[in-house]
C-alpha cells in the first residue's frame, strides 16, 4: 500500500496521530490541535472551478458506492450541487479571499463602555463528521480609540464559521482576530451551539448545547463577565 493511502486509511480509522507537537488523536473526543484551521501547504493551487469539478466527481463516486442511481432525474445534479455548496457557501471561509474587509473608525463619541453584538446566528460544520453546528455568537469589545462597523462583527463570525470547525477553535479564532483588528485585548466571545453530531447520531441527545468563551483584557475581570452575561441574557 502506498504511503499516502496508508495515511488516509489511518486517518479515517482514527488510529493516526496528528503531525503536531501535541500529537492529539483524531476521534470523537472533539480535540483540536491549534487555533489555525489545519490546511495543506498547497491548499490554494487549484482554482475554485477545479475544486468543484473534483469534488463533484468524488461525491458521485460516494453516491454510487451507496447504491444510488445517478441517472435518476432527482439525483443526477446532486454531485455538482454539493460541490458548489461546499466551495461557494458552507466552506467558503477556508478561502482567505473571502475574508471580510474591515474598516475602523475613530471613537468620536468617546464611548468607553463595552459594546455587545449578541445573538449572531451562524451555521458551521463539525470537522469530525461534516454535519452542522447551529448556534449563536455573542461578541463584545471595549474601544481603545477605534470602533468597528456592527455588521463586520457578524461577517467575521460567519467567515470563521464557514469552514469545518471545532467550537473551541471557532471561538478563539473570532476573539483573536477581533483583538488584532481593533487593536485591543478587551474582547469577549461567547458561543452557544447545538451539534448535530451529538443530536442526530451517536448519543442522539437533542436537548444538550455547548457553550464556549473567549475573554481578553478587561473581560477577564469577574465584574465585566457578569455585566456581559447580564446583557446577553436580557
Amino acid at each position: 500500500m502506498k504511503e499516502k493511502d496508508l495515511v488516509l486509511e489511518e486517518l479515517v480509522n482514527g488510529t493516526r496521530l496528528l503531525d503536531t507537537h501535541s500529537h492529539e488523536e483524531i476521534g470523537d473526543d472533539h480535540l483540536y490541535t491549534g487555533v489555525a484551521t489545519p490546511m495543506k501547504p498547497d491548499a490554494f493551487l487549484l482554482s475554485n472551478a477545479e475544486k468543484k469539478q473534483q469534488i463533484a466527481h468524488l461525491f458521485a463516486q460516494i453516491m454510487d458506492v451507496m447504491g444510488l442511481d445517478l441517472t435518476d432525474d432527482s439525483l443526477q445534479g446532486t454531485p455538482n450541487r454539493v460541490a458548489k455548496m461546499y466551495i461557494d457557501e458552507i466552506f467558503s471561509g477556508l478561502d482567505p479571499a473571502n475574508k471580510p474587509k474591515v474598516a475602523l473608525f475613530d471613537n468620536k463619541y468617546q464611548y468607553n463602555q463595552m459594546l455587545v453584538e449578541k445573538d449572531i446566528t451562524f451555521y458551521s460544520n463539525c470537522e469530525h463528521h461534516f454535519v452542522p453546528i447551529i448556534g449563536k455568537a455573542h461578541v463584545a469589545y471595549i474601544s481603545s480609540g477605534k470602533v468597528i462597523g456592527l455588521s463586520k462583527l457578524n461577517r467575521l463570525v460567519q467567515y470563521f464559521a464557514k469552514r469545518p470547525q471545532v467550537q473551541e477553535r471557532l471561538t478563539n479564532q473570532i476573539g483573536l482576530e477581533l483583538q488584532e483588528i481593533i487593536g485591543t485585548e478587551d474582547v469577549a466571545v461567547i458561543i452557544d451551539a447545538k451539534h448535530l453530531c451529538v443530536s442526530s447520531r451517536g448519543i442522539k441527545d437533542d436537548t444538550s448545547a455547548t457553550v464556549t468563551s473567549f475573554y481578553g483584557g478587561q473581560f477577564k475581570q469577574a465584574e465585566k463577565i457578569q455585566e456581559l452575561y447580564n446583557y446577553i441574557t436580557n
